[in-house]
């Protein structure tokens, strides 16, 4: 059952959206930047497609009333597209090697922002920690992705959303094996995706507001708000399914802080986290050693009854001793 709210997400974001904000405008800035690399990449293969059909047209008919030999339209359209390819080649270079890693940091801001004031040195953050277990997980994540895409449109949105979680998991555990990010990234969303889905629609009018201002609205208001959400729906479903089975999210002293507020944000907060063990196990279900009351109350009447029965024996030592 989810406990979350799309109204205690957004409110919990805006929250924290403002109180470290030029710090979340600068990496939402950096995440547009990145965003408009992508498209960048997306547009030399257009073109690509594009000079495949002018290549075929009427026999370089194009070409020839241009005065421009076929032998030459021929060399002159293949180095364009080699030079094509090879940017987008490029492009898939720097996505694989540098954007997934800093889309990793860029969460791992955006998560930290939620408990603490994130600084920006968080972006780098995948560089410094387990970096090709961090490349691996996500190349495979898009390549998946993409895979399912091209079945049909609908399964690679499912499939996106249901991989949602994995930049978040390579955030907070670097180490996690690829297998386990993906299989535990599958068990947050399940149950979670089409309420993700509605989620992402709620932002539509604001993303058009921000087309038609130029995208100064999006750099300074939607894109932060949008990113804190999605990273507010993270915690938010980590809380309620704990990625380990035991803890809730994250460790120290702020992120224990947070759950005590948990009630005001519009979800329920995992009741076991900050517990010491032996309350967190009786939660569980079972009693360890040394918790159970009654087991405590019937040792200390058996020391009880033990001492009583070491003054009787020394008392009819004494007895003995005086009938002697």
């Amino acid at each position: 059952m989810c406990m979350w709210t799309r109204a205690g997400l957004k409110n919990r974001a805006k929250e924290v959206v403002r109180a470290n904000y030029w710090k979340t405008v600068l990496a939402a800035l950096i995440l547009s930047l990145i965003a408009g690399g992508l498209y960048g990449a997306g547009g030399a293969r257009n073109s690509s497609s594009f000079m495949e059909g002018t290549g075929d047209y009427g026999s370089y008919h194009f070409f020839s009333e241009m005065g421009i030999s076929p032998m030459f339209a021929a060399m002159a359209v293949g180095v364009i597209l080699v030079v094509v390819l090879i940017i987008i080649a490029v492009a898939l270079v720097v996505n694989i090697f540098l954007i997934n890693p800093l889309v990793v940091g860029i969460r791992r801001f955006f998560y930290t922002n939620l408990h603490e004031k994130a600084e920006i040195r968080e972006l780098a953050f995948s560089f410094d920690h387990s970096y090709k277990n961090a490349v691996k997980t996500m190349f495979f994540r898009d390549l998946y992705t993409f895979l399912w895409s091209l079945l049909f449109v609908i399964p690679g949105i499912v499939k996106s959303y249901e991989y949602r979680m994995i930049p978040y998991l390579l955030a907070q555990y670097p180490d996690m094996p690829m297998e386990q990010a993906f299989e535990t990234s599958r068990r947050l969303m399940d149950g979670n995706k089409w309420k993700a889905f509605v989620l992402d629609l709620s932002f539509i009018l604001w993303f058009f507001l921000s087309g038609i201002t130029g995208g100064l609205v999006g750099l300074f208001y939607v894109q932060p708000y949008f990113e804190q959400t999605a990273a507010a729906l993270y915690d938010a479903i980590t809380i309620e399914r704990p990625v380990f089975g035991g803890m809730g999210p994250g460790s120290g002293s702020s992120f224990q802080t947070w759950n005590g507020q948990q009630a005001s944000q519009g979800y329920q907060g995992y009741q076991g986290y900050g517990q010491n063990p032996g309350s967190q196990a009786m939660d569980a279900g079972y009693t360890p050693v040394g918790n159970d009351p009654q087991q405590n109350n019937v040792q200390g009447n058996d020391v009880q009854e033990n001492n009583i029965q070491g003054s009787n024996t020394q008392e009819n030592n004494t007895q003995e001793s005086n009938i002697q």
